[in-house]
C-alpha cells in the first residue's frame, strides 16, 4: 500500500499560449469558450491513461502553466465533475510557490506570513495576503474540486462550503496573523478546524477509491428502487444496501436534515429495504418547515442515487390507482430522468396482475445509447409496451423460466 499519492506528469496537444488565451475567454464568461479548460484535461487524461470503455478513473489535475499577469490569472479554472467514465478536478498552478514540499515543511508553510506580492503573485480572491493563507486557498479550493469530482454538493459546512479558508488549523497548533480577517490569530482549537461534512463523509465511505484490500468484495448493482405502499409508507431498497437519506423542505438547496443507516463495518448491519414514513420525516425538520413540500434524494451504499421530487405526493391518493378488477396498486416513484430528447413519461399495469390466468414468459429490452423501451410478453402471445421499440435491431431478449 502507498503512503504518497501518484503524480503524472501529462503533456496537452495545446500550447500555453492557446491555454492562456481559452482561459481568459471563460474568465469574461465567453459561452462558447467556458469549459474549456476542463475539456482540454479530459483530452489529455483520456490520451495518457487510455481507459478501455466502462473504466472509471479519478484524476485531480493541476495546470503547471498558471500565470498571473496583475490582472488575471490565466491557464486555471476551478472545476469538478464528471464527463462519462473521467471524474475530473482541475485547478491551476498560481499558488504553488506556498506549497510545503515534504511532511517536514508542512508546519512552516502554514505558518510563513511572508506578505503577497502581487507584482509577481496573485492574492486570489483578495484571501490570500500572505503565504499562509495563499497554500489554504490554492490547496483548499482544490480540495473543494476534488469533492465535487467524487459527487459532494456544496456544504452547510467544511471544505464543500469554503470553510477551507482555515485549512491549516487541521496541521497546526497556533494560528499566525490573517490578512483576510485583520486578527492576530492565536490558539487552534479543534472545533475550530476546516474538515469534510458528515454528507461528504458517508460519501466516501462507500467510494471505491477509499476501499481498503481488507474489504468485502462491492455489490455491481448500485440502484436504488422506491415505491409506496400501504398506510401511507413508502418502501426503498437497494441491492447494495441503503446509504442514507437526504431531506430538502422546500427552499433549502443544501441538505440540513438526514437519516443515516449502517454499512456492515462497525456501524450497524446493511439494510437493504427500509420503510419511509411522512410522519417519521416531517417530525426531524424544523416545525416552520414541516409543512413545506419535501424533496429527498436517497443514496445507495456503493454510490446510486435516486430523486423523490414530492414525497408528500407519492405517498397521496394520486399514487394509488385502481384495477379495472377492482383492487387498488400503487404508482412507484418515476424511474429515469427523461432529460434526453424525444423522452416520453408512460405506465402501464401488467397484465398478469389482473389476470392470474396470464403468465409472462419474456421482457424484451429497446436500446442503445440509452434506454428507449421495454415490451413484456405473455404466454398467450399477447404483450404490453412500456415506451419505444427504438435503438438495437429486435432489441436484448430475457427470457423468464
Amino acid at each position: 500500500m502507498r503512503s504518497e499519492a501518484k503524480i503524472h506528469v501529462v503533456r496537452s496537444n495545446r500550447t500555453v499560449a492557446e491555454i492562456r488565451d481559452l482561459e481568459i475567454a471563460q474568465q469574461h464568461q465567453s459561452a462558447q469558450r467556458k469549459g474549456d479548460l476542463f475539456t482540454i484535461a479530459k483530452e489529455a487524461v483520456e490520451a495518457h491513461f487510455k481507459p478501455t470503455q466502462g473504466q472509471k478513473h479519478y484524476v485531480t489535475v493541476m495546470f503547471l502553466d498558471s500565470h498571473w499577469d496583475q490582472k488575471t490569472i490565466t491557464g486555471h479554472a476551478a472545476l469538478g465533475g464528471s464527463v462519462g467514465d473521467i471524474h475530473l478536478a482541475i485547478f491551476g498552478s498560481h499558488a504553488l510557490h506556498s506549497y510545503p514540499s515534504t511532511v517536514e515543511e508542512i508546519v512552516p508553510a502554514f505558518s510563513d506570513c511572508t506578505v503577497t506580492d502581487t507584482n509577481h503573485v496573485a492574492n486570489d480572491c483578495n484571501e490570500s495576503g500572505s503565504s499562509w493563507e495563499a497554500a489554504n486557498i490554492g490547496i483548499g479550493a482544490q480540495l473543494h474540486e476534488v469533492g465535487h469530482l467524487f459527487g459532494c454538493p456544496h456544504q452547510e459546512s467544511g471544505v464543500m462550503l469554503r470553510d477551507y479558508v482555515t485549512l491549516n488549523r487541521s496541521f497546526t497548533t497556533r494560528e499566525p496573523y490573517s490578512t483576510r480577517t485583520k486578527s492576530k490569530g492565536g490558539l487552534v482549537l479543534p472545533k475550530d478546524e476546516c474538515g469534510w461534512h458528515r454528507l461528504d463523509c458517508l460519501r466516501f465511505r462507500g467510494h471505491p477509491s477509499f476501499a481498503l484490500p481488507t474489504d468485502s468484495p462491492r455489490n455491481n448493482d448500485d440502484s436504488v428502487q422506491v415505491w409506496p405502499v400501504d398506510n401511507g409508507n413508502v418502501a426503498v431498497t437497494a441491492p447494495s444496501g441503503v446509504a442514507f437519506v437526504e431531506m430538502f423542505p422546500e427552499g433549502d438547496t443544501e441538505c440540513h436534515h438526514w437519516i443515516e443507516y449502517g454499512d456492515g463495518n462497525g456501524s450497524g448491519p446493511i439494510q437493504r429495504q427500509v420503510v419511509l414514513t411522512e410522519a417519521e420525516l416531517r417530525g426531524r425538520l424544523p416545525e416552520n418547515k414541516r409543512k413545506a413540500k419535501l424533496r429527498l434524494s436517497i443514496k445507495s451504499i456503493t454510490g446510486g442515487s435516486h430523486e423523490v421530487d414530492d414525497f408528500g405526493a407519492l405517498v397521496s391518493k394520486a399514487s394509488r390507482v385502481k384495477l379495472a378488477n377492482g383492487s387498488v396498486a400503487f404508482r412507484s416513484s418515476r424511474l429515469g430522468a427523461g432529460i434526453l430528447e424525444g423522452s416520453e413519461s408512460s405506465q402501464l399495469t401488467f397484465d398478469s396482475a389482473l389476470h392470474q390466468t396470464s403468465l409472462m414468459i419474456q421482457v424484451r429490452v429497446y436500446h442503445g445509447f440509452a434506454l428507449d423501451g421495454i415490451e413484456f410478453f405473455y404466454e398467450d402471445a399477447s404483450s404490453q409496451l412500456l415506451g419505444k421499440r427504438g435503438g438495437k435491431p429486435g432489441g436484448s431478449e430475457f427470457n423468464l423460466g
